[in-house]
């Protein structure tokens, strides 16, 4: 099916319209759609029922947890501009439960339509998955020699940090949540392997899930890397120096004394299944193994020492 009309409730997939150059078939993004900056004049389909950007990670997880418990919806369908949309093809994604609320909304979606839509799951959980993903969204909306270039260039840059030979391999945690401290799951695992470290806690794959300080004092990490879903550096830092900073368990940690704690742009490079992971793992790199990359550059206000 050769889709002229797209609805995505998800901004990894808008992402990678823009970045397929079809564009002009994207009738419909989430309030979460900000990159790239054009996305943001698109008509949104989706908005949240709360307004996290100002909140705690404590804040925001007590809020979604209460309106989860309560059986309500985290967000909210836009239905004008779902029904002017008339989409033919509705991307959306099965991940997280805090993403996959969006599920309901699809299904919200499709009642409101006359003409059904096509509808295009993405459900990654590692980096294959993310690529294959860029070949079926590429193929779907007729855009295949296009999607076959980005997934070949994505694969060079991998395989340039991947194939590097290195020695010494920092014992690494990534945390996706602060407060309350989640591991980080699915493609980040293997980011962090590829980069030259060797992942704790969690395995490639693997939803991430509650831990506590005990779990991370038991591994005790040589290197920490802060990574709130959806948080930037700045934001992250806000969060280390509100819950983190004159914590006494914490500040006993081996990463915390060797001064090896930093905080990355979790919304642009490591959240979202989108194709920006790639760039993920080149500042994982840079964090990791500074000596050995020190050709790579990667972008301004992309990863902070704390």
């Amino acid at each position: 099916m050769n889709s002229k009309r797209i609805i995505s409730f998800l901004p990894s997939a808008t992402e990678l319209i823009y970045e397929l150059g079809a564009q002009k078939k994207l009738f419909g993004v989430t309030h979460e759609c900000n990159y790239p900056k054009a996305a943001t004049s698109k008509p949104r389909v989706i908005e949240s029922v709360f307004e996290p950007e100002n909140m705690s990670s404590q804040e925001i997880d007590e809020k979604i947890c209460s309106l989860l418990e309560r059986g309500e919806d985290i967000y909210k369908l836009v239905v004008e501009n779902v029904s002017n949309a008339k989409p033919d093809l509705i991307i959306s994604q099965e991940i997280c439960e805090v993403c996959s609320a969006y599920t309901n909304q699809v299904k919200n979606a499709i009642n409101i339509l006359d003409e059904k839509p096509e509808i295009y799951s993405m459900s990654p959980h590692d980096l294959q998955g993310i690529l294959k993903c860029v070949e079926d969204i590429a193929e779907k909306i007729d855009e295949v020699q296009r999607g076959i270039e980005i997934v070949s260039s994505l694969n060079l840059r991998i395989n340039k940090i991947k194939n590097v030979e290195i020695k010494n391999r920092p014992r690494v945690l990534g945390i996706e949540w602060i407060k309350p401290f989640f591991t980080s799951g699915h493609w980040v695992p293997e980011m962090i392997e590829f980069s030259g470290g060797i992942n704790m806690i969690t395995k490639t794959g693997e939803h991430s899930r509650k831990m506590d300080i005990e779990e991370i004092e038991n591994v005790d990490p040589d290197v920490i890397i802060l990574m709130p879903c959806g948080f930037d550096v700045k934001r992250t830092v806000s969060e280390y120096e509100k819950y983190l900073k004159n914590d006494s368990k914490w500040n006993q940690l081996s990463a915390v004394k060797d001064k090896k704690v930093f905080a990355v742009d979790a919304n642009s490079f490591f959240s979202k299944p989108s194709i920006r992971v790639v760039g993920g793992i080149e500042i994982l790199a840079k964090i990791l193994h500074p000596e050995i990359f020190t050709d790579f550059e990667v972008p301004n206000n992309s990863f902070l020492k704390i």
